[in-house]
């Protein structure tokens, strides 16, 4: 018997003993650092001990899990109008309860949240229906547990999606383009979803919106919804909608502008007088810039397969009023410079166009401006007379004075012209000098027929100029009126 309380005693001291050497081992690596937050360890040991990540974290099967998700867009960096495409850099938030991960603070020194890496715990399969290719965003490798199981996962994510882009109100555009979050596997029984914030909150926070791109952020609408692909299993959707708006700016200075500009200088052109010959090369000159100005832009609008931008239209019937008024400009300048080749004015055309439409259209002091036409008219015959040495009438009565000065045997003198009968008893040269006399008469009454002939179609040439280029001012005028109204109601909206 005492030998074997000896014994007994003996062995209490060894393992005594041991317990003091293996606290002293462990006081000795704790010293070195390698165990320095021990409680963390023990915690993260704990949570792990029998974790079944593949399983869906709740006790009672029949339990669904509510997962809430948030949205922050930090950044608008590509709007792709061709491909139908959008990239954001965005900020995803998603919390849930995970039954599994509860511990009670008291034991672990009061620790109430760890991280963990998410390659540990189960995590929903929420995606984004848009996706079309995936982003470079950063790898977040850890998530957030509280002692009460919530786990937050919180990361950025580049968001490529697909969206229907409109251009037609380009570059006054207003896009509105959803990101749906949804279980591609889970129906609503086993996962359902929620917003972390107010839907109020949610759609006027801009506090991480970078707004110095191109693009400005209006707001963020949530839509939640139930649907079903078979009338049998019933899953749930988060839709974002995130609603953007073009910043004009840009596009108004270097394509709006600069088409305006020259609408102006087509329409200051319509000032130079027609009976000349630069308003024919200065509206071709615009022609050619503003073509040259369309091949330029043209890489700046946006291209799609379904549409055409309203700016883009603009240009086109710009070109076309171009081309209205380069038309218009050559018949007034092939009227007024060729009248030496038509006939008198009829007298329809007097009566509308010299009577009737300066009365109608308003056309005041038109006397000055006949008077003008004349004292032009008369420029015009005294270049003419300067410039060959003798005044001319190329009318056919002038045909008709040379076919006739080539004969002259037929009864008139030298210029075939009726003279009258010389008498027996007058000298003869009394009578030479009479029949030169009363040809030369003849001739300057025809020659004023002929210039009153040109007056007349330079008056009409005149009076159409003005009227052609009221009415043109009318349809640019309207026309600007209706584009101007259409785009501010679309950037005021």
């Amino acid at each position: 018997m005492r030998l074997s309380s000896a014994w007994t005693t003996l062995l209490l001291l060894l393992i005594h003993g041991a317990s003091r050497t293996c606290t002293a081992k462990k006081l000795g690596a704790s010293s070195t650092g390698r165990f320095a937050n021990a409680t963390l360890v023990r915690l993260s040991e704990f949570l792990s001990s029998g974790y079944k990540k593949g399983v869906r974290p709740v006790k009672n099967w029949r339990t669904s899990t509510i997962v809430a998700i948030d949205l922050m867009v930090y950044s608008i960096l590509n709007v792709d109008e061709k491909n139908q495409v959008l990239t954001t850099y965005v900020w995803y938030r998603q919390s849930w309860t995970d039954e599994f991960l509860v511990w009670d603070p008291e034991d672990f020194d009061e620790v109430t949240q760890v991280s963990i890496p998410t390659a540990n715990v189960w995590v929903p399969d929420i995606l984004i229906n848009e996706f079309v290719d995936v982003g470079k965003s950063p790898d977040i490798p850890y998530v957030y547990v509280t002692h009460e199981g919530l786990v937050r996962n919180y990361k950025p994510i580049q968001v490529v999606t697909a969206c229907t882009l409109n251009i037609y109100n380009f570059p006054f555009d207003v896009q509105k383009c959803s990101l749906t979050f949804q279980s591609w596997l889970h129906t609503i029984k086993d996962i359902n979803i929620t917003l972390i914030r107010s839907p109020e909150k949610l759609r006027d926070d801009k506090s991480v919106f970078m707004n110095q791109g191109e693009w400005e952020l209006l707001h963020i609408l949530s839509n939640y919804k139930i649907f079903s692909v078979d009338d049998d299993d019933y899953y749930a959707e988060m839709k974002f909608h995130v609603v953007i708006r073009r910043r004009p700016l840009f596009y108004t200075v270097n394509l709006l502008l600069p088409s305006i500009f020259l609408m102006v200088m087509d329409i200051v052109g319509f000032y130079l007088p027609p009976d000349s010959g630069e308003r024919v090369s200065f509206k071709i000159t615009l022609l050619l810039g503003y073509s040259v100005f369309l091949i330029i832009v043209s890489d700046t609008l946006p291209a799609t397969a379904i549409g055409t931008p309203l700016i883009g239209v603009y240009f086109v019937v710009c070109m076309a009023l171009l081309v209205i008024s380069l038309t218009e400009t050559v018949l007034i300048v092939r009227l007024v410079h060729k009248q030496d080749l038509q006939p008198p004015v009829p007298h329809w055309v007097k009566y509308l166009v010299l009577e009737r439409a300066p009365a109608l259209f308003c056309i005041n002091k038109k006397h000055r401006f006949c008077s003008r036409l004349s004292t032009q008219a008369s420029d015009m015959e005294a270049y003419k007379e300067s410039s060959y040495g003798t005044a001319q009438c190329p009318l056919h009565h002038t045909c008709e004075i040379d076919r006739m000065s080539s004969h002259p045997d037929r009864d008139g003198g030298m210029l075939g012209l009726r003279l009258p009968p010389p008498r027996d008893n007058a000298p003869p040269v009394m009578d030479n000098i009479l029949q030169e006399v009363t040809a030369i008469r003849h001739f300057l009454e025809k020659r004023d027929r002929c210039r009153e002939v040109a007056k007349e179609w330079l008056q009409v040439g005149y009076v159409l100029d003005v009227l052609l280029f009221r009415v043109y001012m009318v349809a640019v005028v309207t026309y600007s009126i209706t584009l101007g109204t259409l785009w501010s109601v679309w950037q005021a909206a």
